[in-house]
């Protein structure tokens, strides 16, 4: 909405005009790089004029565009992972470029400007949690950086000489990590966990009960890959420990002996102010204890996590040209200038942490129970 009544507002200053010319569009648009920092990338249309596509200095968020043809008339879309364009037939043309403006006319021509002054630091968590694996994000390949990810934990892993008789991953994302760790480690890979598909991802959901229920709804073991076996859990990342210490405790109640866990990604130390909902820092569990802590309050016998050059190296082998990505949440230093103590400061104590939550918190477990359906909790996801 910000943005829309950035861009809104110079269209009127112009006047209105039948058609708006490229330069029109370019000037408009380049009022939000002027005004706004941060992270956007966003696709608009212009009634009777056509589309439009933009994407913030840092390219935090992935916007890639494709092409298909319906007879001898060209068809265009963009949209946030290549996947969606793939799924409906179209061409991969390119990623639209860190502060790139697209133009996109009635006459289905393309016209494109780099508007702003380029200091590209994509998100790092695409490639770890948030894109799907069978997209490309600035030409680097989701499964692909995440199979390298699972390569460098194994060796960080197999340095500690553990005995672990079977690898398993925490559905869904680490699949593609715990593969090659397993093959790495030479021991047996399984598929121990099975997932319902109608939870959501629990990290996002409001309040400790809310997900706590939600967990375990979402996850179900197969108590006979458990059974009097050391188990090696790889998953994606651990934001409370909540989800980790849940998982933990199911699968000791299946009968497995010594229970591992390993992150393929660094402990998340610091909130996201880039759109991703990630909790305050009070609620962060890898900024306020040590490793060792974390380990015994999730309750793992062993506790391993992806070393931070470790985590970029899987997503800059993809794609030389990217030197650097946004890496704040797990090393606090933010690529946009305007992110100071400050700032986080303020944003904490509007976004509020679970202990001044607790209404909220309430009024979510009245409205779950104990008794609740899945169907129920599809319709509230």
């Amino acid at each position: 909405e910000v943005l829309l009544n950035v861009v809104a507002n110079k269209f009127m200053k112009i006047g209105e005009k039948r058609n708006l010319t490229p330069d029109d569009v370019f000037e408009a648009i380049g009022l939000v790089f002027k005004r706004v920092t941060g992270s956007y990338a966003s696709i608009m249309m212009i009634a009777d004029q056509g589309m439009v596509a933009f994407r913030d200095p840092q390219g935090h968020r992935p916007l890639i565009m494709g092409k298909r043809m319906n007879g001898t008339v060209p068809e265009y879309m963009i949209a946030s992972e290549s996947v969606a364009l793939s799924a409906l037939g179209f061409d991969v043309i390119r990623d639209v470029e860190p502060g790139e403006v697209i133009y996109i006319d009635q006459q289905r021509e393309m016209h494109t400007r780099i508007m702003t002054e380029v200091n590209q630091a994509p998100c790092i968590f695409e490639w770890v949690y948030l894109a799907r694996p069978d997209s490309k994000i600035d030409d680097v390949s989701v499964y692909k950086a995440r199979l390298r990810m699972g390569e460098y934990l194994a060796d960080k892993i197999k340095a500690a000489n553990l005995d672990i008789d079977v690898v398993m991953p925490i559905p869904e994302s680490s699949r593609s990590s715990a593969i090659p760790l397993a093959h790495k480690l030479g021991v047996k890979y399984r598929e121990g966990l099975v997932k319902n598909r109608y939870i959501g991802r629990t990290f996002i959901m409001p309040g400790q009960e809310v997900r706590k229920k939600s967990i375990r709804y979402k996850l179900t073991p197969i108590e006979l890959e458990f059974k009097d076996k050391n188990v090696l859990l790889v998953d994606d990342s651990i934001v409370r420990g909540n989800t980790s210490k849940q998982i933990i405790e199911m699968v000791r109640r299946a009968g497995a002996k010594k229970v591992y866990m390993a992150s393929c990604a660094p402990p998340i130390t610091s909130p996201c102010v880039y759109g991703v909902d990630m909790p305050t820092k009070k609620e962060l569990i890898g900024a306020n204890m040590t490793q060792d802590e974390i380990c015994e309050a999730i309750g793992a016998d062993a506790l391993f996590y992806q070393e931070v050059d470790d985590l970029f190296k899987s997503v800059h082998v993809g794609n030389p040209k990217i030197k650097k990505a946004c890496m704040a949440c797990f090393t606090g230093e933010y690529p946009t200038p305007e992110v100071t103590a400050e700032l986080l400061a303020e944003a904490e104590a509007t976004r509020g942490c679970e202990s001044t939550r607790g209404v909220a918190d309430e009024d979510d477990q009245a409205f779950m129970g104990d008794d609740v359906s899945e169907d129920q909790l599809s319709i509230m996801d």
